[in-house]
């Protein structure tokens, strides 16, 4: 089976970047990156070091409702490109050592026995059995020690 990572839509980034309010309504917080992990989930590439970022309260869902979940991201402050998407497990998510990998429905609610902390190695293959599953239309990965979002995955 293939799957696809897909990063922030840029829409969504631009906003931001020109400084549109956040799903909490609020103004993005900028920042200036010591060069470590601070991973931008619009290029999927780390801020570096001397360079601004933001730092937003971010809801990856179409509504809001019981399960669509909120918390920080971070965003290059200067225009980035979108990470292009592909099947291969983004750069900046092969360093932490395990991530949150959780399926949800068309109706964007988790389906209970999906969400599972795996080895960042595992990644892929997680996502491939979560997808087993028909009921299933998206994962999301997520920072197993902050429960951020960092991408969404789709079948490919």
């Amino acid at each position: 089976m293939s799957i696809v990572f897909k990063a922030l839509s840029t829409d969504t980034v631009r906003a931001l970047q020109a400084g549109g309010a956040d799903s909490n309504g609020q103004n993005p917080e900028v920042y200036t990156s010591d060069g470590q992990g601070v991973p931008c989930r619009h290029c999927l590439n780390f801020v570096g070091a001397g360079k601004d970022f933001l730092v937003v309260g971010h809801r990856p869902f179409g509504s809001v409702q019981p399960y669509a979940e909120m918390g920080p991201i971070f965003l290059c402050a200067d225009r980035c490109e979108r990470h292009d998407e592909s099947g291969e497990l983004p750069e900046v998510m092969t360093t932490p050592p395990q991530f949150i990998v959780r399926g949800y429905t068309a109706d964007e609610r988790i389906r209970y026995g999906t969400g599972k902390v795996v080895a960042t190695s595992d990644v892929h293959a997680a996502c491939e059995r979560i997808f087993v599953n028909p009921q299933i239309a998206f994962i999301h990965v997520r920072s197993a020690s902050n429960n951020c979002f960092y991408c969404r995955v789709e079948r490919g």
